[in-house]
């Protein structure tokens, strides 16, 4: 079977990437996630958890099948599903989810949360704390009772339209991106990263009013939050400085601080991050 008759085989297979209401673009397969997530538990999988068909996933495929004395086509079949294992395993919506669940059902949820806002750390199908966090919010952003559990409401919402920032934006500094919105390796990064020399000045990207300004304990290192209209906020992570202080209102070119590399940055670069009532969306389109 040749390379593009295996990748329609499991597109067709897994079914084909989902263009979600109100997405500009496919977020992949949730399935197709599903079957990486089971590749990577075995080693065979490097790349990211995308839900895309792709070179990597048709060879890890391949090897896998090797390895079981399946015949090496490269589709993701009942056979091949059943050496993956658990995390490709039962499809989202056939089975009760709960805290505790382990499989390719809750890969397929945690890849849909991230992709409308809500990562819960790691794509590893193991509902924990971190994923039943990420259902609670995204259930209250919802409308839905956060019972943080998985019923037909909220597999409804997951289906629905991926949330979008209808605010322009100015771009709080020039620069090429670097790492976007997306999955990321086996995680998923919620913002985008635009590399510059520490001490480059970052603007604010619209009016608003400060609402977080300074040091923060997790990855972001020094932070500007900035409140906006529309529910919108906007996140400056990893200054070196920070020049405008809680409460402070700002208007679109604002100096807010200085590009560094404080909390998790591996090097110097600022992450912009919007969230619309809370859901991380993906900054790009309302950059223009």
């Amino acid at each position: 079977m040749t390379r593009s008759l295996r990748l329609a085989a499991i597109s067709a297979f897994l079914g084909a990437s989902l263009v979600l209401p109100g997405a500009a673009l496919a977020i992949g397969s949730p399935r197709l996630a599903a079957v990486q997530v089971a590749l990577r538990a075995k080693h065979l999988y490097g790349g990211p958890v995308d839900g895309q068909t792709g070179p990597a996933t048709t060879a890890a495929l391949l090897a896998l099948q090797r390895h079981a004395g399946l015949a090496p086509d490269g589709v993701a079949g009942p056979q091949t599903l059943a050496a993956l294992g658990p995390l490709a395993g039962p499809a989202l919506g056939t089975r009760p989810v709960v805290p505790g669940t382990v499989g390719g059902d809750v890969v397929e949820l945690q890849f849909l949360l991230a992709w409308h806002g809500f990562p819960s750390g790691t794509i590893d199908g193991a509902f924990g704390s971190h994923t039943q966090a990420a259902l609670l919010r995204f259930q209250h952003w919802a409308g839905l009772p956060a019972v943080g559990v998985v019923g037909p409401a909220t597999l409804t919402a997951l289906r629905g339209p991926i949330p979008t920032c209808l605010l322009g934006l100015a771009w709080p500094l020039h620069t090429v991106p670097g790492d976007r919105f997306g999955p990321r390796g086996a995680g998923f990064h919620p913002g985008i990263d635009l590399p510059a020399p520490t001490g480059t000045p970052v603007h604010a990207a619209a009016v608003g009013r400060v609402v977080l300004a300074g040091p923060t304990a997790g990855g972001y290192g020094n932070l500007v939050v900035v409140r906006h209209a529309n529910g919108v906020d906007t996140l400056y992570a990893h200054l070196s400085r920070v020049l405008v202080a809680h409460g402070e209102y700002v208007t679109v070119g604002t100096l807010l601080g200085l590009v560094g590399v404080t909390g998790e940055a591996t090097g110097p670069h600022l992450h912009f991050e919007v969230r619309v009532r809370g859901a991380a969306v993906d900054p790009l389109p309302a950059l223009g």
